[in-house]
C-alpha cells in the first residue's frame, strides 16, 4: 500500500497534495459531520461506515491518515486498525467512549498515533488531525528515494542505524526492525537529544503530542514497544533508562555518530 509524498500547503513548493483521510464511523450524522469539517478545513476526506467498506477503500487507494471509531458492530476499529498498521505507516487515530481507558491503552499498544473521545468537538479532531499529519513519514516514490540516498541523515547506535530521512531503523544484521510512526518520533526525540534527561511533558511536546491527562501515559506505552524492538534485555535497558519520578535518559555508547 504506496503513501503518497505529503507536501504542506504552507510550504510555497509547487507541487502541493491535499492530506487525503478515511473516517470510519457507523454513526451517520457524526460520519459526516466530520468529514465535512476536515474537508472545510483543506483535507481530502472518504468515509466509510464499516470494517468492510474500509477494507475496500483501502486496498483501492491510499490515505495519509485515518479515524477509526472503536465500537462499531461488526469487525471493531482495534481490529481494523491492526490490519491497517500491519500494510501502511500512516497515521491513525481511535475514537472511543468516554470512560474506556483500556481501549485508549490498546488502541496506543497497537501503534495508534492518538485517540479522542466521544462526545468531542470538531476543532478537537482538527486540532489532532493537524498533530498527527506533522509526523506522517514523507515517503517518496522509489526512484526518488533512491536519488536523494546520498543526502539523507543517519544515525548509529549499538549495533542499529537510524535512517531518519527514511524513518526506519536497521538492525545489526541489515534487516529493516518495523517501527510504528509515533515509536520512530519518540526515538528520533532521544536519538537527537542523546544523555539528556528528558521529562514525558518534554517527550510529549518535542513530538506534537496534543496535551492530554493521558499523554504521560501514552509516552510510556510507545517507549515500551520501543525498548523491545531495540533492547536485547528490554527489562535492564542499554539505551532507554528509566529515571524514576524524573523522566527517561537515552545513554548512547560512544560509538553513536551522526552522517
Amino acid at each position: 500500500m504506496f503513501i503518497p509524498n505529503l507536501l504542506s500547503a504552507e510550504s510555497g513548493s509547487e507541487r502541493v497534495v491535499k492530506a487525503r483521510i478515511i473516517v470510519v464511523e457507523d454513526e451517520p450524522d457524526l460520519r459526516e459531520a466530520v468529514a465535512e469539517y476536515l474537508a472545510a478545513s483543506g483535507y481530502d476526506v472518504v468515509t466509510a461506515e464499516n470494517a468492510v467498506a474500509a477494507r475496500a477503500l483501502f486496498e483501492a487507494q491510499s490515505f495519509h491518515l485515518a479515524i477509526l471509531d472503536i465500537a462499531m458492530p461488526g469487525e471493531d476499529g482495534l481490529s481494523l486498525g491492526r490490519w491497517l498498521r500491519s500494510k501502511t505507516p500512516i497515521g491513525i487515530i481511535y475514537a472511543t467512549a468516554a470512560g474506556t481507558a483500556l481501549d485508549r491503552i490498546v488502541g496506543l499498544e497497537l501503534g495508534a498515533d492518538d485517540y479522542i473521545v466521544k462526545p468531542y468537538e470538531l476543532r478537537e479532531v482538527l486540532a489532532r488531525v493537524r498533530s498527527v499529519l506533522r509526523r506522517v513519514p514523507q515517503r517518496a516514490e522509489p526512484q526518488a528515494a533512491k536519488a536523494e540516498a546520498g543526502n539523507r541523515r543517519f544515525m548509529n547506535f549499538g549495533g542499529f542505524q537510524a535512517d531518519f530521512d527514511g524513518r526506519l531503523v536497521i538492525g545489526a544484521n541489515g534487516a529493516v526492525i518495523e517501527m510504528a510512526k509515533s515509536e520512530f518520533d519518540v526515538l528520533e526525540v532521544f536519538l537527537t537529544r542523546a544523555n539528556r534527561l528528558l521529562t514525558r511533558a518534554a517527550i510529549s511536546e518535542a513530538i506534537g503530542f496534543v496535551e492530554d491527562p493521558e499523554s504521560s501515559r501514552a509516552v510510556d506505552i510507545r517507549i515500551m514497544r520501543l525498548r523491545k524492538k531495540i533492547e536485547a534485555d528490554p527489562a535492564n535497558p542499554k539505551f532507554l533508562r528509566t529515571v524514576r519520578g524524573e523522566g527517561y535518559i537515552f545513554s548512547l555508547p560512544s560509538g553513536g555518530e551522526a552522517n
